[in-house]
C-alpha cells in the first residue's frame, strides 16, 4: 500500500511511505509531468512491512511530481507537489 508523501506540498524533500505484504521485488520511481523518470528510489527486493524512502528535489523546478511504486501486485501512483 502506497502512503500520500509527507509533507505535500514539500519544498525541497519530502518522505514516502508504503507497505508490503511480503517480501519481493520493489521499484519506486518518481516522475515529471511528461512522464520522464526523475529518480528511482528503490529498485531491489525488499521485505514485508514498512518501508520510508526520502526523496530530495530541491535541484528540480517547482511543480507537480508523480511517483510510482511497481510490487508482483501490481502499480499504484500518486501526485506531489514541489514549491520552491
Amino acid at each position: 500500500i502506497l502512503n500520500q508523501n509527507t509533507p505535500n506540498p514539500f519544498n525541497g524533500i519530502t518522505s514516502i511511505s508504503f507497505c508490503l505484504n511480503s517480501y519481493g521485488y520493489v521499484k519506486l520511481c518518481v516522475f515529471n509531468t511528461l512522464g520522464q523518470l526523475v529518480s528511482t528510489l528503490a529498485d531491489g527486493n525488499l521485505s514485508a512491512g514498512n518501508h520510508l524512502f526520502t526523496f530530495n528535489g530541491a535541484d528540480l523546478p517547482a511543480g507537480v511530481y508523480y511517483y510510482q511504486l511497481q510490487t508482483s501486485l501490481g502499480i499504484e501512483c500518486k501526485q506531489m507537489q514541489l514549491l520552491h
